[in-house]
């Protein structure tokens, strides 16, 4: 009797130990895919507690999540002749398990390749400026070229950025005074345009002080009161604008041999009170 109780219980142990070694957990963003005698199962574990025959399956667990993958720099020469140092990020995801653990050995270095030689090969497709300047369309670009290849092996590109550009310094000096060229040309312009404007401002203001008499007596007197203001020993004698339009039309009657008639007296402002300095 005892020998039946204590081979009942080897073998409760035995089972027990069996499945606690085909007993797996398969983590959230994982997926397990199974391979049976070497083969693939044709369905991936999904997250949670799964069991496997022992000596029999075995289970590699793929990732999920989003990869950031650095693209080490590349040196290359741009469409129109420009040597140029250029790196960038990928962020892609595995989107099929079982692609990703037969079709590739590892889809982490295959991408990482072929992210370098498509932005080698992006570089010499592309001029300077776009680089840029038009990076928005070179990103596009990219991710079309490393997901081409990657998609066969269950990996999805969702994005491709350009991190950084070098220049060569004697390019970076001319773009500078390229730059600072451009902006003494702006600033140029906008001070020609200004002074422009002011011209055509006090022409219409001589415009319309010529049509109104009224006008120009009122700016006569307050420039005069402006420059009594000062406090200094200039003596300042308002002339009547009258006179000047009556010497003005005298000398057109003149060349034509009639006699101007003489204007009315024009009554003189008063002349505000100057103070003179000893």
């Amino acid at each position: 009797m005892e020998g039946t109780v204590v081979a009942v219980v080897l073998v409760a142990v035995a089972v027990l130990l069996v499945l606690r070694s085909g007993m797996r957990v398969v983590n959230q963003v994982e997926r397990g895919v199974v391979f049976r005698m070497g083969k693939a199962l044709p369905s991936y574990r999904q997250p949670g507690v799964t069991f496997l025959i022992p000596f029999v399956d075995r289970m590699r667990k793929v990732n999920t999540q989003v990869v950031t993958m650095p693209v080490p720099t590349q040196e290359g020469i741009t469409k129109d002749n420009v040597s140029v140092k250029v790196d960038a990020v990928v962020y892609f995801r595995v989107t099929d398990p079982l692609r990703a653990a037969i079709e590739v050995q590892d889809y982490v270095f295959a991408v990482g390749q072929v992210a370098q030689s498509s932005l080698r090969s992006i570089i010499g497709k592309s001029d300077l400026d776009d680089l840029l300047s038009d990076r928005e369309r070179l990103h596009e670009g990219l991710a079309l070229m490393i997901d081409s290849p990657a998609a066969g092996w269950g990996v999805h590109i969702d994005r491709v950025e350009i991190k950084d550009v070098q220049l060569p310094e004697s390019l970076k000096r001319s773009m500078s005074r390229q730059a600072e060229a451009e902006r003494e040309r702006r600033a140029r312009v906008i001070t020609a345009d200004g002074e422009f404007q002011a011209a055509q401002q006090l022409a219409n203001a001589s415009r319309i002080m010529s049509d109104t008499p009224e006008a120009m007596q009122l700016r006569l007197l307050q420039t005069v009161v402006e420059v009594a203001a000062e406090k200094n020993s200039t003596l300042v004698m308002p002339f009547p604008v009258e006179l000047l339009r009556y010497f003005d039309k005298a000398a057109q009657h003149f060349g034509s041999g009639a006699a101007p008639t003489a204007p009315a007296a024009p009554v003189p402002a008063p002349a505000p009170p100057v103070e003179q300095q000893p």
